[in-house]
């Protein structure tokens, strides 16, 4: 029956996935970037990359920042969109494995949701309705 209403309409459904994802990851890489939403910026951003043990920390956290933010912004209009989602993806993964994991399942959760939905637009492509796939 679902079929019936919504027909063909499954090209539509990335669309969802990549303004929700992409919004979520232009928030968090403002807050690594900039500061914003209460974020730490740069400074306070490398000194955790630098007590996870990555170096040089300053590189680290630029280039993290930049993936999320930039990668959000692609995500949202449709721009390269199966690159933007494998990098996030990998940033989700280094998160999840060298930030959350520690806290349990409650503690790596929404990264772990954010993951499968890199996977699936990495998978899907970016459907209808894109810039650029």
């Amino acid at each position: 029956m679902l079929n019936k209403i919504f027909g063909n309409a499954s090209s539509w459904g990335p669309i969802s996935l990549r303004l929700t994802v992409g919004a979520i990851f232009i928030a968090h890489g403002a807050q690594k970037l900039f500061g914003a939403f209460g974020g730490t910026g740069l400074k306070g951003f490398a000194g955790m990359m630098s007590q996870m043990g990555l170096k040089p920390a300053m590189a680290w956290a630029i280039l993290v920042g930049v993936v999320e933010f930039a990668g959000g912004i692609f995500l949202v209009l449709g721009i390269m969109t199966r690159l933007s989602a494998l990098l996030i993806g990998i940033v989700m993964v280094v998160a999840i494995l060298g930030v959350h994991l520690n806290a349990g399942f409650f503690g790596f959760e929404f990264p772990l949701v954010l993951l499968g939905a890199c996977i699936s637009l990495l998978l899907t492509g970016g459907g209808r309705a894109t810039i650029k796939e």
